[in-house]
């Protein structure tokens, strides 16, 4: 019965481990580690990410990546990224970013998810404040 049942949406808990791998004027490279929390009481795996970020309105970057991540159910895991970021809305947001004020970040796009190898797109839709510290 729980294999016919939608799964729940997965919980954004944090991130660490951010770090710069290529800067350049027009476009840079980061990697970050996020950390979800499954609330299903069954493991899923994740196929893709496709999603947009926005610091205080203004988009930052785009990230989208093939994946072989298995989920545990009830359980935390982490969720390396790579993103793409546009350096002219990164220099609006850096300021306040590097002076530890919290900042609005909104995650938007669609992710894979699935289980026995039947997968379905879901949106993502993150809200929240976030405290950056460099």
């Amino acid at each position: 019965m729980t294999s016919c049942r939608e799964p729940k949406e997965l919980e954004y808990r944090d991130f660490k481990n951010l770090s710069s791998e290529k800067l350049g004027f027009s476009t840079s490279t980061f990697k970050l580690d996020l950390i979800y929390y499954n609330p299903n009481n069954f493991g899923l795996q994740l196929k893709r990410t496709d999603l947009d970020i926005y610091i205080d309105s203004n988009y930052l970057g785009h990230t989208a990546q093939d994946y072989q991540i298995s989920i545990p159910r009830r359980g935390e895991f982490t969720l390396p990224m790579i993103i793409e970021v546009d350096m002219k809305n990164a220099y609006k947001n850096a300021i306040p970013a590097l002076m530890g004020k919290e900042v609005m970040v909104k995650i938007t796009g669609k992710i894979k998810l699935g289980k026995a190898n039947v997968f379905k797109t879901f949106d993502v839709n993150y809200e929240g404040k976030q405290k950056f510290s460099f």
